[in-house]
């Protein structure tokens, strides 16, 4: 393996296991503290993908992918008040949710490589954030799934309330997940500038 797959393997490992620690920590009622950790996988992803290439890139995404796979199995054999910390959907809307998400980021940032520099990790985060959310959680918590994992008891994610307090009636999940892309948006946006000083950096040293 090469530098430049080492070091995005190593950060990407980083934000994998600590957003698997952290996804277990509530903040609120909508969020846990893994949500604002989760998000900087994009910012792995599109900073190997501007230095070293779109390959590069799909090499990281899947180790990282088969790091979250290990997470999840570790999880699903800790128990937590509720039962495991990992169910069988919860799993699998991780995993499912990380590897179409960050394969269509690296897709997109490598189509808009050519524009302005903030455009590509811009547009091809918040695509794939929203990919990501929508994903995870519709596979995790939605009552249209339960046939996934039926011992699973997902009554309390269906529960139908106003989004967020404030919006329209809806399952109790959409409210965690339009908190959860909220969120991803704002790490994101942020993410702009250690972007441009990573890259720039790495440029130096490793090219």
């Amino acid at each position: 393996m090469n530098k430049s797959i080492s070091i995005g393997v190593a950060a990407m490992a980083t934000v994998v296991v600590v957003s698997n620690i952290l996804v277990q920590h509530l903040l609120g009622g909508w969020l846990t503290w893994g949500a604002f950790v989760y998000p900087l996988a994009f910012l792995v992803t599109d900073v190997i993908n501007r230095v070293f290439g779109s390959a590069a890139a799909r090499r990281v995404v899947y180790m990282g992918f088969a790091i979250g796979v290990l997470c999840s199995i570790i999880g699903s054999f800790l128990e937590g008040p509720a039962g495991p910390l990992v169910t069988l959907r919860v799993a699998i809307g991780s995993g499912t949710a990380f590897l179409i998400a960050q394969l269509l980021d690296v897709f997109l940032f490598d189509k808009l490589r050519e524009g302005i520099w903030w455009k590509p990790p811009l547009v091809s985060s918040f695509i794939g954030s929203f990919i990501d959310t929508i994903l995870f959680f519709g596979i995790a918590f939605s009552a249209q799934l339960a046939f996934m994992e039926p011992s699973n008891d997902v009554t309390w994610a269906n529960e139908t309330i106003s989004i967020l307090g404030l919006g329209p009636e809806a399952p109790f999940w959409m409210s965690l997940a339009v908190a959860d892309f909220m969120v991803k948006l704002c790490v994101t946006s942020l993410a702009l500038v250690p972007f441009r000083i990573i890259t720039l950096r790495i440029k130096v040293n490793f090219t």
